[in-house]
């Protein structure tokens, strides 16, 4: 399969560089750099020189509607905070301020775990615009984050945010009955709380073999957690996070058994494995990521480097599975680029590296969206979505 596919450049401003600036000086302390990002998006509409505001206008609103007739999700604009930039699912709507329009938190476990042990568990590589880590999906347990969605979601609704929450599996596990009993319950718990439901299946980041490695386990469990979610009166979409890596004949078959057990859609997709990093194209060898290469290659690299992987990606899915909803993440960070998947039939967009690369990173893609979308001579996304419905195959 062959595919134009243009990795649109953002040329860096001054507030970029202090962006830079920022990252070397805390260059020693990246965990502490990569978690300031909620103090930014708290603070933002208080601080002059950022301009951080909710985007309340109806030029990017995004309706993402599902062919089973499943609960409808309003975005603000179809750019998503995604998992792994606000685990502890507190201070949801802030995240509105630097201008997204949908977050995902988590990714979230039955019980409180502390992660990966190991200092530093993240890096910055400069010069690819790219971030490695191996957290080890820290988290508070997925009680605690239901809880404080559950307590929020008027409020982000309020600020033009859909909410969703990320579960996976409780590393260390060995049964299996005891890993589906695991994952249904936190399925269970956080489909109370939350718009949608994301099922990661494809963390790199624990040492442990990957659910969506193993397509009779993965069918148990997306079977299980799909009949309890038809059986309940609120039908919420569920969305499956699948791994970058995966050779187009494993992914025709996770898709054909996710199309079998109803899932309603795929985000595609997670960290790429470090240990395949060669795959590529980074200015980095395996051998130079040090924190990740002491523990086993647990990790997985996130930023720019991964767009064209992700685009074949899309585009296969779209063209083989339309009835399938698609989130687009892995180097997304122009509004251009955005554009493009919409073209391709992706419902909205996942980012987070991007962030930590590009001032108000959100605000900044929102504005190129809109420009490309009146370029083609449209004033709003609903208006493109009018004039360009997705086609549907059966179900």
């Amino acid at each position: 399969m062959t595919f134009q596919c243009t990795n649109h450049e953002y040329y860096l401003q001054f507030s970029d560089k202090v962006l830079a600036l920022i990252r070397r000086i805390f260059r020693k302390s990246p965990e502490f750099r990569h978690d300031s990002f909620r103090h930014v998006a708290r603070f933002a509409p208080l601080i002059p020189f950022m301009g951080g505001r909710p985007d309340l206008s109806k030029t990017l609103k995004r309706v993402i509607t599902f062919p089973d007739h499943s609960n409808s999700l309003y975005f603000g604009c179809p750019i998503i905070l995604a998992a792994g930039a606000n685990k502890t699912a507190l201070r949801i709507k802030d995240f509105a301020n630097v201008g997204f329009g949908g977050i995902t938190v988590g990714t979230a476990t039955r019980h409180f775990r502390e992660g990966n042990t190991h200092r530093p568990r993240i890096g910055f590589l400069e010069e690819d615009r790219a971030i490695y880590n191996s957290m080890g999906l820290n988290n508070e347990g997925v009680d605690v984050i239901a809880k404080r969605v559950d307590e929020q979601l008027v409020k982000a609704h309020k600020a033009g945010l859909c909410v969703g929450i990320s579960v996976a599996e409780t590393p260390g596990l060995t049964d299996p009955e005891e890993k589906i009993k695991d994952i249904i319950e936190s399925f269970t718990i956080a489909y109370k709380a939350a718009d949608y439901i994301e099922i990661n299946v494809s963390c790199p980041n624990t040492g442990e073999s990957r659910v969506d490695l193993d397509m009779t386990f993965s069918e148990r469990i997306f079977d299980e957690i799909m009949k309890i979610r038809n059986s309940l009166g609120i039908r919420k979409a569920v969305y499956a996070k699948l791994s970058p890596d995966l050779m187009e004949r494993h992914l025709i078959s996770i898709m054909e058994m996710l199309v079998r057990t109803g899932v309603n859609g795929v985000v595609v997709g997670n960290t790429y494995p470090t240990a395949k990093i060669s795959e590529l194209p980074v200015s980095v060898t395996r051998e130079d990521l040090t924190p990740l290469r002491a523990d086993g290659d647990c990790g997985g690299l996130s930023g720019r480097p991964l767009y064209e992987n992700m685009v074949w990606n899309v585009k296969y899915i779209r063209e083989h599975y339309p009835q399938m909803s698609v989130i687009a993440c892995g180097g997304i960070d122009h509004g251009y680029k955005i554009y493009d998947l919409i073209k391709m039939g992706v419902d909205a967009v996942q980012c987070y590296s991007v962030v930590a690369f590009r001032w108000m990173a959100a605000h900044a893609m929102r504005a190129e969206l809109a420009d490309a979308l009146l370029n083609d001579g449209y004033k709003s996304l609903g208006e493109y979505d009018d004039r360009n419905p997705k086609p549907v195959k059966a179900v």
